[in-house]
């Protein structure tokens, strides 16, 4: 995928309207992923690629009235999507690339990711960007509400193997990139990989 950001634009955008009613069902397994993440009271995070916002909710009762939630995406359609839903109520929403955050360093204690990685142009550098964000021993969960079998046959695909998801490559792609995997998760119902900050 090249830097040019038209085309995941141009995607997201035309989809954007309807997002939420084509998956009226993930609510559950957002709020699961979030509850395993561990995040606590007064905890900083950001929702990377957050579309219309379906983490924002369960990320802001994770850290409570004191914590801060931020959503950064690179479509405006989706972020309007995630105003029109309220979800800018649990979160402040940044039209943002997460291959540069407007964000200090360290300032972050997690970040959730759903589905961004398959987006990413260049996976190392852009997690590297991630993992500049958030302070030594913070946490970045990659997430998606379905595992990777599940999602290949859902488009009609197979799954091959330079996956970047797949446990050998997510790895190795992580340990180059500033985190530690520390779990790993792929089963039908749900995709989640959680990683701590190197120091």
């Amino acid at each position: 995928m090249s830097d040019d950001h038209t085309h995941v634009q141009e995607f997201f955008g035309a989809r954007a309207a309807d997002w939420d009613a084509r998956f009226p069902d993930d609510g559950p397994a957002y709020a699961a992923a979030v509850d395993d993440l561990g995040l606590r009271e007064g905890d900083r995070v950001l929702d990377a690629g957050c579309g219309t916002g379906r983490a924002l909710t369960p990320l802001r009762a994770a850290v409570g009235p004191s914590g801060v939630v931020l959503g950064a995406d690179l479509t405006p359609a989706m972020l309007e999507a995630a105003v029109r839903a309220g979800r800018d109520r649990d979160g402040l929403l940044l039209l943002a690339d997460v291959a540069a955050l407007p964000l200090r360093t360290e300032s972050l204690d997690a970040v959730f990711a759903a589905g961004l990685i398959a987006h990413l142009p260049r996976p190392v550098e852009n997690l590297r960007e991630l993992a500049r964000v958030v302070r030594p021993g913070g946490l970045l969960a990659l997430f998606h509400p379905i595992g990777r079998a599940a999602l290949a046959a859902r488009q009609g695909r197979q799954i091959t193997p330079d996956d970047l998801r797949a446990e050998a490559n997510l790895g190795p792609l992580l340990a180059g990139s500033g985190w530690r995997m520390t779990s790993y998760v792929d089963e039908d119902s749900r995709f989640l990989a959680v990683a701590v900050r190197e120091r």
